[in-house]
């Protein structure tokens, strides 16, 4: 070593800090590339994706591969560098050496590769790959004796380094990931991607038209009564009882109907032909369940039951779509100018309205794992019916009860929240009334 120039001494472990740079960005890099993203790039072909991909389908000996070359290069720095010290000052050189190379690694072949591979991990994995594929076989014998050792090692502390599959997203985790991004996705496809993710978690019974608000045909009216129902009807679709509402015998398509009527052959007899069986569903049944319930039945409509058998309300395949989509049909004269914005920021919302639907619309975070409505949210908060002109706070929101009833909620006027509604405040119905 000591008829090694000088230069050659400089030189050498200029080189060697390089190696060690390239070691450390093409680790970060390698660790922190998008594996969906890869698995995209993959599928078109990109050559340094498809290395890369196979080389992080073994990560142990990859990081086997890379230490090995990383401690090499360190170590012989070091050993260098401490042969120079004490050439160019002597025995005090040697500390002058450590804490030298110990600045000098840590910030151009650490923290400056690393934060580089970091924040471009494409551009330092891919190429690093190419190196990486021929060293694995070159060095293939030697990296496997290393892993062996390591792996049993964790064997014995109960740590399994193979049989584990890969890890995949959560929904919570993809919700995420639609969210954040930002304008790669335009505003309307990602509420439609939220909006699917969404199914799952509501039920039938979150978005349904509770049995007193529906529209239905009782076929023990007089018939001039029926006529002029059906006449006057903007349902296309209409569920037809005998007596009471929880006696359904069908449902009947006013297409037919208006075929019959314009040619006067409409009477009670061929009425009855027109009536389809009707669909019923359970309350608890999820909306992503009863949309492939709906394709699988061919319907388009179904009666929703409580565990009773009882009806409690009606759903239909556009009112699923239009938790994706958004609003797309006309709405009922029941549900007409739920929204009524005034001057002063507040809102006039009927008490009848889905809470599912008050934070769609209005962006709103109002608890939805308890009642369905406002007017259940109301009453489950206060334990009794207010009366009018009592005011209380739910999720931060004021609410100001305009009207109500002996037994309901009619009209509110509601703020939105004072305060940006924390995860954590929207399951929580225990806020303070006025």
């Amino acid at each position: 070593m000591n008829d090694i120039p000088t230069s050659i001494l400089f030189f050498t472990i200029f080189l060697l800090i390089v190696f060690s740079a390239f070691f450390s960005s093409s680790e970060t890099g390698l660790m922190s590339l998008n594996r969906y993203r890869l698995k995209h790039l993959v599928e078109k072909n990109h050559r340094g994706a498809r290395l890369a991909s196979r080389l992080l389908e073994r990560p142990d000996r990859l990081l086997g591969l890379i230490l090995l070359g990383n401690n090499f290069v360190n170590l012989l720095a070091a050993s260098l560098g401490t042969i120079l010290a004490q050439r160019l000052l002597g025995e005090s050189g040697i500390a002058v050496s450590t804490f030298a190379l110990t600045i000098i690694l840590l910030i151009f072949a650490e923290l400056a590769p690393k934060t580089m591979a970091a924040l471009y991990p494409e551009r330092i994995a891919f190429p690093s790959a190419y190196v990486y594929t021929p060293m694995l076989k070159l060095l293939y014998p030697f990296v496997v004796s290393v892993n062996s050792v390591t792996n049993g090692l964790l064997k014995l502390v109960g740590v399994r380094t193979q049989g584990l599959e890969a890890e995949s997203m959560s929904q919570d985790e993809l919700r995420t990931v639609v969210v954040e991004a930002g304008n790669l996705i335009p505003q309307k496809h990602q509420d439609m991607l939220l909006g699917i993710l969404s199914l799952e978690n509501a039920s039938v019974e979150d978005i349904m038209v509770p049995r007193n608000e529906i529209t239905a045909l009782d076929l023990d009216d007089d018939w001039d009564e029926i006529i002029e129902f059906l006449v006057t009807s903007q349902r296309t679709r209409i569920p037809v009882y005998r007596g009471g509402i929880d006696n359904v015998v069908g449902i009947i398509h006013m297409r037919r109907v208006i075929s019959l009527l314009a040619r006067e052959e409409l009477n009670q007899e061929n009425l009855e032909t027109l009536i389809r069986d009707a669909y019923f569903i359970p309350l608890s049944t999820s909306l992503y369940q009863q949309l492939v319930n709906f394709q699988a039945n061919r319907r388009r409509t179904a009666m929703v039951v409580d565990e009773y058998g009882d009806v409690q309300g009606l759903v239909t395949l556009e009112d699923i779509l239009e938790e994706v989509v958004g609003e797309f049909t006309t709405a009922s004269p029941v549900n007409i100018n739920q929204f009524l914005p005034q001057d002063d920021g507040t809102f006039l919302i009927a008490g009848n309205t889905h809470i599912r639907e008050i934070n769609r619309s209005l962006g709103w975070h109002l608890p939805t794992d308890g009642p369905k409505t406002l007017n259940g949210l109301i009453v489950e908060h206060m334990e009794f019916i207010p009366e009018s002109g009592t005011s209380l706070k739910i999720a931060n929101h004021p609410i100001e009860i305009i009207k109500a009833s002996n037994n309901a909620v009619i009209m509110t006027r509601v703020s939105a929240a004072l305060t940006p509604i924390r995860e954590d405040l929207t399951d929580d119905n225990s806020m303070d009334g006025d």
